[in-house]
């Protein structure tokens, strides 16, 4: 069934030829003595009026349809015009233009007694005497135009309700968009004074242990520790940017990968990478997610699983990229580092964001898996 406010919606553009057409019938009407008193007038010319005056409802200069509602008055009696004239000065005029309406109005009234007078019959029944001319000017003019200023009133009321509560909506959110920013800014204080502050001393140590030590592998360990700490940094000022909401780093893309293991494999992790189809164009955010993705794969190798050996896999599919990283079982031969357990979490969100699906578990022979497919879609 169709709901009255479906059935208005769908009536509403075509309104104004619909009011034009009710105009014009009305006026047809009330010549041809339906509506009103009849016309001595020929058929023939009553329809051209009444046609004449409906065309002027859709007229776009205001004074077009007062005129034809006076013409219509004085020639015909007609008044459906009169009424709707009345009813958009109510609506569309105030102040002076709608006192020069009424005033105007007026004289018209009066030459249509004038004109009634003359033509006698019905017509002299209706508009002359002062009752009648007052009566009519009353309910033709005063009330429509009263009508019309009550509805224009509450239409405006009603914008002006609106456009405060679009103005309060904008405050709200530009004030709720305020209040995030400062709490972006205090977290990324607090992440560079605390955080940034440790891992600089790292890297400070680190560099002067490289410097001042005689044992060549404690030389190369510091060296790992100042570069891993370098690297640290440079993405702690990246999410450091994001928070402050600054133009992010260039994130490490699709070349970034062997630099991931090599620097695994300096830290004495034992990397092996296979690369399988035919590379192809790669998007920007599916070479930062495969990156992600190994990078993850090696921290966790390197937490977890020290001194296992640890198999990086790229795939490249007609309509994606697999990644997987895979460690065996830990030999137990270093200590097991303690994580959080979030970056898969994180990284989960990262590749389902691209549309890929990410897995991740335990393998029969204890070992783990990390496994990652990200469609490519159109290269960019």
């Amino acid at each position: 069934m169709t709901t009255w406010p479906g059935a208005v919606r769908r009536v509403a553009p075509h309104s104004p030829v619909l009011l034009a057409l009710t105009v014009a019938v009305a006026t047809w009407a009330s010549a041809t003595g339906g509506l009103g008193a009849r016309s001595p007038l020929p058929p023939v010319v009553i329809v051209l009026i009444a046609l004449a005056t409906g065309a002027s409802v859709l007229s776009a200069r205001r004074w077009v349809l007062p005129a034809a509602a006076a013409a219509c008055w004085l020639v015909l009696v007609a008044w459906a015009p009169v009424v709707l004239a009345s009813w958009r000065a109510g609506t569309g005029l105030r102040g002076r233009q709608l006192a020069a309406y009424l005033i105007g109005t007026f004289p018209v009234m009066l030459a249509g007694m004038a004109v009634g007078n003359a033509l006698g019959g019905q017509r002299r029944l209706l508009v002359v005497g002062p009752g009648n001319a007052m009566m009519s000017y009353a309910w033709l003019v005063i009330a429509p135009a009263l009508v019309g200023l009550w509805i224009g009133a509450r239409r405006d009321a009603l914008t002006a309700l609106r456009d405060r509560a679009e103005r309060l909506e904008r405050e709200r959110e530009a004030h709720a968009e305020r209040v995030r920013a400062q709490e972006r800014a205090r977290i990324a204080r607090e992440m560079h004074d605390v955080v940034a502050h440790r891992v600089s001393l790292m890297v400070v140590h680190a560099g002067a242990l490289e410097v001042t030590t005689a044992d060549p592998a404690t030389a190369e360990a510091a060296a790992v520790i100042r570069s891993t700490g370098r690297a640290a940094l440079t993405d702690l000022r990246e999410v450091l940017g994001v928070l402050r909401q600054e133009p992010p780093l260039p994130a490490a893309g699709w070349d970034g990968i062997d630099e991931l293991i090599s620097e695994s494999r300096a830290a004495g992790l034992r990397v092996d990478r296979v690369d399988d189809g035919t590379p192809g164009p790669v998007p920007d955010a599916v070479a930062r997610t495969a990156y992600r993705v190994v990078q993850e794969g090696l921290t966790n190798a390197r937490k977890h699983a020290p001194g296992a050996a640890v198999g990086v896999r790229v795939r490249h599919l007609p309509d994606g990229i697999e990644v997987a990283v895979r460690n065996d079982r830990s030999d137990g031969a270093s200590p097991v580092l303690p994580g959080a357990g979030l970056g898969l979490v994180g990284l989960r969100e990262r590749v389902e964001l691209t549309g890929g699906r990410l897995a991740a578990g335990p393998t029969p022979d204890g070992g783990f898996l990390l496994r990652a497919l990200v469609p490519v879609g159109e290269a960019t």
